[in-house]
């Protein structure tokens, strides 16, 4: 029997194994409603269950494993033995050894790092070739023996063609990239990455990887996943059940803060500006703890017979004290109330009185009315529609800042108030000032450089006693306040301390695409390093055209005979036309072939892109030229720039063509 027929027999004991378990979950399911000791024990023990049985029952159809580790005589722990490496653990037959380790284990790390310089222990590492759920072949690498070079397997699933939502890269990580993904749950690091260079992979293998080395910790806080919009967020949705994970919120900000329902208005672009601005903290926390009176009375308390009173100093004692602590507005108003009601317990019992529990809460109740003086109930709502009204000048803001956030036409009442996406922002940083809000144990926030000061204190909140993973290329920056520099982004999101890490090496992106789209960085404005590509395969074509639409219509139809998805990629304002240029030509837009937005472009990648009149694109906006670097590099095969307006001068030097023959020739 050929070694290929003896693993292709392994694949059917794998399948048997995920079989196994299914079958003990389900089990497992009926007999733990019987065994809990307790009705909360039984509680979480049949939410465990079922969720394990769930995950098992929706396990995604695939290779049950993606490599395996043969270990030589000079390994330590693993002398002589062999692992296969899988994207989930999957159980050995009668309590023995398991069939497939997780990739997440400790000695699957050996698979990622070993190379002939350092086997690590390793004497052959094999790379399985799949064709679906078939066993296609296999290749070795014998490390053991100084033995090590391209690997023909790992070159064509980098290069395979994408189809669909995102795929996990767990059989192709690199060395950089592992170091990332394993680092402590504690660490909060910045990964600043070109496109291509797999910084969102590597984001969501972390929050994969914590999840295994840390479940208990991660159950209580829980992971977040923050993405620029849904329809990234539904492009990167499959990945991490993939890798065996479920119970992972991934979300947008926007709906974070509130959703898309609570935003009725549009602001200016000024409005935005100053709303987005981080002095914006110091206008709102001015005008909440504005709010907040000096006594001026002392505090009486009828009880029975008795009058119990408070004196005006001690009153204002306990006010000034409460807020020298700083505690969130609304757990300080309560705070003041348990003092007060305290000192008036003191008056009590000195008079032989002994306080019940009904009592302390009569005393509270009868003590609101003083705390509705000075220190009030208040809603988000009630102080941003002050705020908005008429801006308090204060000395933060200019007075055309003031003026340009103020509402010509204020609503009656902040219950008639129409709220933008900036307000969203606004409401929970005065939400967060009233009380903390939920945090979690770990934040991973892609596409970063996008995020203005306020919204990057509304995420720091949320990761207060946890850790984040930012993801982002400030190369790709497109809003008004996109950041230029990390570490002043990392102190606004609470982490001053992390670390920034540059992934330079791309893996999606081919090397022709790259360098066309490296011309870009030095009129950015932002200090990144350029990218090499990993990759000798794809093609580059600039095409100067005539009409237009005729020219994407062409570029589309012949992207069409190839395998893969097919984005055309052009202004906000052009993808009407082009979609009906497409439609009228007999071209079938939908989820092969789509027409998208450059504004939404971001994050998204396509085996063959068509970028339609690029100086468009430029001129669309303020940062045009970051936001046809994004466009540029959503390619992962081949990429058709075509235009019937002159070229930006950045990219107007002759362009190579590389085509899939690799032999050159030059656009026009």
């Amino acid at each position: 029997m050929s070694t290929l027929d003896e693993e292709r027999q392994y694949v059917e004991r794998c399948k048997a194994g995920l079989r196994r378990m299914l079958d003990s979950a389900r089990h497992n399911v009926i007999v733990g409603e019987s065994v809990a000791g307790d009705r909360y024990s039984a509680e979480r023990l049949g939410r465990h269950l079922k969720s394990l049985a769930k995950e098992l029952s929706e396990e995604p159809e695939g290779p049950p494993f993606f490599g395996r580790l043969d270990f030589g005589p000079d390994a330590a722990d693993h002398r002589g033995r062999a692992y296969h490496i899988g994207r989930r653990h999957i159980s050995g037959e009668h309590g023995g050894p398991p069939v497939v380790i997780d990739w997440r284990a400790p000695v699957s790390r050996a698979f990622y790092r070993a190379s002939a310089r350092d086997p690590q222990g390793v004497a052959v590492r094999r790379r399985f070739g799949w064709q679906d759920s078939t066993l296609t072949g296999f290749e070795d690498e014998r490390l053991g023996q100084g033995e090590e070079g391209e690997s023909r397997i790992l070159a064509a699933e980098i290069e395979r063609p994408r189809v669909g939502p995102m795929r996990d890269i767990v059989a192709t990580i690199q060395p950089e990239q592992d170091d990332l993904v394993r680092a402590e749950l504690e660490e909060s690091i910045c990964v600043q990455g070109a496109p291509g260079t797999g910084k969102t992979a590597v984001g969501l293998h972390r929050a994969a990887y914590l999840l295994y080395a840390h479940r208990q910790r991660l159950e209580r806080g829980g992971v977040l996943v923050l993405g620029p919009n849904r329809t990234f967020l539904g492009y990167i949705s499959a990945v991490l059940p993939a890798l065996g994970e479920v119970n992972v919120e991934q979300t947008t900000l926007e709906q974070l803060l509130g959703g898309s329902t609570g935003v009725t208005a549009t602001d200016s672009e000024a409005a935005a500006a100053v709303k987005h601005d981080v002095r914006m903290a110091e206008v709102l926390r001015g005008a909440l703890y504005g709010r907040i009176r000096e006594p001026v009375e002392p505090v009486t308390v009828l009880d029975g017979s008795y009058r119990w009173r408070v004196h005006e100093d001690e009153v204002r004692r306990i006010v000034d004290d409460t807020r020298r602590d700083a505690p969130p507005y609304a757990i300080g108003r309560e705070r003041v109330r348990a003092r007060i009601v305290d000192a008036v317990r003191r008056r009590a019992e000195a008079r032989g009185a002994t306080p019940t529990a009904a009592w302390t809460r009569k005393v509270g109740r009868a003590v609101t009315p003083f705390l509705d003086a000075v220190w009030p109930a208040v809603r988000p709502e009630e102080v941003l529609f002050e705020v908005l009204r008429a801006p308090a000048d204060h000395g933060v803001l200019t007075a055309g800042e003031r003026a340009a956030i103020t509402w010509a036409k204020p609503p009656r009442t902040h219950k008639s108030a129409r709220w933008t996406q900036a307000d969203l922002v606004l409401l929970d940083e005065l939400a967060g000032l009233l009380e903390r809000p939920r945090g979690y144990g770990h934040v991973i926030v892609d596409e970063a450089q996008d995020l203005s000061p306020m919204q990057c204190r509304a995420v720091a909140r949320r990761s207060e006693h946890g850790s984040i993973t930012v993801l982002g290329d400030l190369a790709q920056g497109t809003t008004p306040w996109a950041a230029r520099s990390w570490p002043e982004r990392l102190e606004l999101l609470g982490k001053p301390k992390g670390q920034v890490i540059a992934l330079t090496t791309g893996f999606r992106v081919p090397a022709a695409v790259v360098d066309l789209a490296n011309r870009l960085l030095a009129s950015l404005d932002v200090d990144v390093p350029a990218t090499r590509s990993y990759r000798s395969d794809g093609r580059l074509r600039l095409t100067r055209v005539d009409s237009l639409e005729r020219g994407v219509v062409d570029a589309a139809r012949e992207a069409l005979t190839f395998e893969g998805s097919i984005g055309v990629i052009a202004a906000d304002a052009a993808v009407e036309h082009l979609t009906s240029a497409l439609w009228n030509s007999g071209l079938d837009v939908g989820d092969r072939l789509r027409v998208v937005g450059a504004s939404l472009a971001k994050g998204l990648e396509f085996d063959h892109v068509v970028v339609a009149e690029p100086a468009d694109i430029v001129e669309a906006e303020r940062r045009g030229l970051n936001r046809l670097y994004v466009a540029l590099t959503r390619a992962v095969s081949r990429l058709d720039v075509v235009h019937a307006r002159p070229l930006p001068p950045q990219l107007s030097e002759p362009a190579p063509v590389v085509s899939l023959d690799s032999t050159l020739t030059f656009g026009v």
